[in-house]
């Protein structure tokens, strides 16, 4: 069971993130409390319930509605400046991850859920479908929702002071990345064996064709688990690609051990995600990337900005040092009948710090932090890690003897570390 819900739970949490999908529940909850309103009649005694009359309801509902339509469409257009202006200025992979904030998401649906609820009642009301003696719990429903639209503005109004700005860009890239890293430590073939260069194959493989081309986004291991076990005793499948990495259609995207029925290869191939764009989820240096990318961003002639770039290698050097020093914590595979390729250590490695070395070679302040920090990588437990570090360190190295214009300079980084 939990193999089977693994999959449709994660697919879930993605939608869930979307805006129109929480915007779509508040709106929905709206209309059904604006409906259901009449009939919470019969379970009060209006006797000792102080008296409303329906004209004061429909005021405040009036002036509700007419203000919740414009504060959605100001604090959309907000977000849309505010997603343009970070994607601007950090990296066009940022609004992806602005568009799953969920403290915006939850502003908005607050707004729009109270524009919908008051007019649904406005409409009900005035179609003569409402009692008189449904004004009192008209206005006290009323009065709910005006509460959470103060709570939703003010919790709007602190986040406004950071949505968009660098800081918080970085700081959200950097807690995804640290999340994917943490379980691609404690799972670095997502719960499969590892496919190593010492994997034996079988004589016999038959492909799986990948059905479209895209990014691959999940791997449901357990779920393939469990079809191998169905399809034969002796099946196995070995996965070549690790999500984050394209693949074209009709390409193979696994590789199953023996033969198999076009049926039972398009339900293995079932659990692929393919998609447009990568993801986080199962993605481990997809977070990597970003931050380099925003280093690389801030080092361009354009921006000259080597202090954000700085930033980015300190938040680089965190994270992969802790990945370091958690590597040695895998738990047993989950999935023994399946094999995953896992990106190397240099692979990483490349994502985190090869464009930064690049683009910010003739800067001796940022050449000296990058150096600095790949001296420390390179003295971490986990070997393959701390050998890519030292070789990088290399390639560093070469850059800058060939970019920085002063041999004081070059001199002062050669003997720095």
């Amino acid at each position: 069971m939990g193999a089977f819900l693994k999959m449709p739970l994660a697919l879930f949490k993605r939608y869930y993130r979307k805006l129109w999908l929480r915007v779509l529940c508040y709106a929905l909850l709206s209309l059904v409390m604006a409906v259901f309103e009449p009939m919470l009649e019969r379970w009060i005694n209006f006797e000792f319930t102080p008296k409303v009359a329906p004209e004061a309801v429909m005021s405040v509902l009036t002036i509700l509605a007419s203000s919740m339509l414009a504060v959605s469409t100001f604090s959309l257009n907000v977000m849309v400046s505010a997603h343009r202006a970070a994607a601007a200025s950090a990296t066009p992979r940022i609004h992806r991850l602005l568009l799953d904030d969920t403290t915006t998401q939850t502003v908005l649906a607050v707004f729009i859920g109270a524009f919908v609820y008051a007019l649904t009642t406005i409409i009900l009301i005035q179609s003569g479908l409402y009692k008189d003696t449904s004004a009192f719990i008209t206005m006290v429903v009323t009065v709910l929702v005006v509460v959470m639209v103060i709570a939703a503005m003010l919790r709007w109004i602190d986040h406004l002071s950071t949505l968009g700005s660098m800081d918080d860009n970085m700081r959200n890239v950097h807690d995804l990345a640290r999340d994917g890293l943490a379980r691609f430590a404690r799972r670095p073939a997502l719960g499969a064996n590892i496919f190593g260069d010492d994997t034996v194959l079988p004589d016999r493989l038959t492909p799986i064709p990948a059905d479209r081309s895209g990014y691959l986004q999940l791997i449901d291991v357990e779920g393939l688990n469990a079809c191998l076990k169905e399809i034969s005793e002796g099946s196995f499948l070995y996965v070549d690609i690790f999500p984050g990495r394209t693949i074209l259609a009709g390409q193979p995207i696994a590789m199953l051990s023996g033969p198999a029925s076009q049926a039972q290869l398009d339900r293995l191939s079932a659990h692929f995600v393919l998609g447009d764009m990568r993801t986080y989820e199962q993605d481990p240096d997809f977070g990597l990337t970003v931050l380099s990318e925003i280093s690389s961003r801030a080092l361009s002639p354009g921006v000259n900005d080597p202090g954000t770039a700085i930033e980015a290698i300190n938040r680089l050097e965190m994270l992969l040092w802790e990945y370091g020093q958690a590597t040695g914590s895998a738990e047993a595979p989950h999935a023994p009948r399946v094999f995953v390729k896992v990106p190397g250590a240099a692979h990483m490695l490349q994502s985190a710090f090869a464009a930064t070395a690049r683009d910010g070679a003739g800067q001796i302040e940022v050449a000296r932090r990058l150096r600095e920090a790949l001296s420390r990588l390179a003295t971490l437990p986990d070997k393959p890690l701390a050998q890519a570090a030292h070789d990088l360190d290399d390639l560093v190295l070469a850059y800058c003897e060939a970019a920085l214009p002063l041999e004081a300079e070059r001199q002062s980084l050669r003997r720095a570390f």
